[in-house]
């Protein structure tokens, strides 16, 4: 319902009725083009945390202020961004390769948010300070929704703002609906396995079933599409792994959701379930804002964040 409803409007957008599959992440014209320092960057994401709590503020502020993080894209540097925590004992450090886009921004919130998680489970212990994968994006998609908030409502531009809204849609669609597309065509491939081996046709086919429910009538599956299962590594080495991304990312939407409309003591809640680290299922964790991952209502809640921000942008259009 989220993605067809989305992306029935981007096509719209386009000038087109029915986009191919190749356009579905294609950036707006409006996207904003300016390049925002790092001082810049730190200061957003700072005062996004402080907004938050003064404590989450102060363990993010030492990443800077002790060399914690690097940044610089060098030749021969790892792609991408993580945050490693490395032993208990010593402080985390991050990677990313920041080249002063809003999303860099975005994801120096994210790896930054992995960061304060890790220096307040470490606690636990090297046994038991590591998350399991249900809780292990908890802090750091919640530390990049703050600032994500925050930047929004630092853009007055109305094409810049929709821009802004658009890529956060499809971030979130990619990783709750996609995700979950995939798990689909994984139960598909095992449960036919079964029955015997499969053919490179019949793979295909349960790719564009699986894709075509997803995506929705507005995206065009073209040729050569059927392949495109072929380069998702998870499938082979991390058999349903995917799930996590969507559950991690629905759960804190859910959480986020908690937190705009509590009163006081939601901060208190948070840090608590931070620094227990591996220590508890999700089950208890999230007892304490009278959430219940087993009600169809707990996903709803996650779901309803990310319909809301389409909201948002059907709203701009108008």
């Amino acid at each position: 319902r989220l993605s067809h409803r989305y992306y029935a409007m981007k096509a719209r957008w386009l000038g087109m009725e029915v986009m191919n599959h190749w356009d579905r992440n294609a950036p707006l014209p409006e996207t904003p083009q300016a390049i925002i320092g790092w001082d810049e960057a730190k200061n957003t994401v700072l005062s996004a945390y402080q907004r938050f709590s003064p404590d989450m503020a102060e363990i993010a502020r030492a990443f800077f202020d002790r060399n914690w993080i690097d940044a610089p894209v060098r030749p021969g540097k790892s792609p991408g961004a993580f945050a490693h925590p490395t032993v208990p004992s010593a402080h985390p450090y991050v990677l990313l390769n920041y080249m002063g886009k809003p999303r860099d921004v975005m994801t120096l919130a994210h790896e930054l948010g992995h960061g304060v998680h890790q220096v307040l489970a470490a606690g636990q212990g090297a046994l038991m300070a590591s998350t399991p994968l249900t809780l292990a994006e908890t802090a750091s998609v919640f530390g990049e929704m703050l600032t994500f908030r925050s930047l929004l409502d630092q853009t007055t531009d109305k094409r810049e703002r929709k821009a802004m809204l658009a890529q956060k849609v499809e971030d979130m669609i990619n990783t709750v609906v996609r995700q979950i597309a995939f798990y689909e065509f994984e139960r598909k491939v095992h449960a036919e396995r079964k029955n015997g081996e499969l053919t490179s046709d019949r793979l295909g086919q349960f790719w564009l079933e699986v894709q075509a429910e997803s995506l929705g009538p507005a995206i065009k599956l073209r040729e050569g599409y059927e392949v495109f299962w072929s380069y998702i590594p998870h499938f082979i080495h991390s058999p349903f792994y995917v799930y996590a991304y969507a559950f991690g990312d629905c759960l804190v939407n859910s959480l986020y959701a908690v937190y705009q409309n509590a009163e006081r003591g939601f901060q208190d809640k948070y840090f608590a379930m931070l620094r227990a680290g591996g220590t508890k299922h999700h089950s208890e964790l999230l007892a304490p804002f009278g959430l219940d991952a087993t009600d169809p209502a707990f996903w709803q809640i996650g779901l309803g964040v990310i319909g809301g921000l389409i909201d948002e942008l059907e709203a701009l259009d108008n």
